[in-house]
């Protein structure tokens, strides 16, 4: 999508700290960290959530998830991380582009609210 922030930071179009890409995602660290490392992982192919994820697009999530458990300790997330992936108004969802948060590098609360 033209006007999409993800995808013109996948197309190299706006500038990020990326920590891994490969043909199908990037990771970069967010911008506005809540936790020690807080990471976002970014399928290249734009859709907006879960929710609209074709049968494909599940297999990217997929490895997406995949590639975080192989290079955990390589992103100092060792002793453990959250994955989160917001969804809607409720779920307070800012871009329009499914995401996933991944929170570590501390000891995180039980709860998340």
């Amino acid at each position: 999508m033209a006007d999409c922030i993800f995808c013109k930071i996948a197309a190299g179009e706006i500038p990020s700290e990326k920590v891994y890409e490969d043909e199908e995602m990037i990771i970069i660290k967010d911008i506005n960290p809540q936790t020690k490392i807080h990471l976002l992982a970014i399928p290249k192919k734009h859709f907006e959530s879960v929710s609209d994820m074709t049968e494909s697009d599940a297999q990217i999530v997929g490895r997406c998830l995949y590639k975080i458990g192989k290079m955990a300790d390589k992103l100092g997330l060792e002793n453990g991380y959250r994955i989160v992936s917001n969804k809607g108004d409720d779920g307070c969802q800012s871009v329009k582009h499914l995401h996933i948060h991944v929170l570590g590098g501390q000891k995180l609360a039980e709860k998340m609210c």
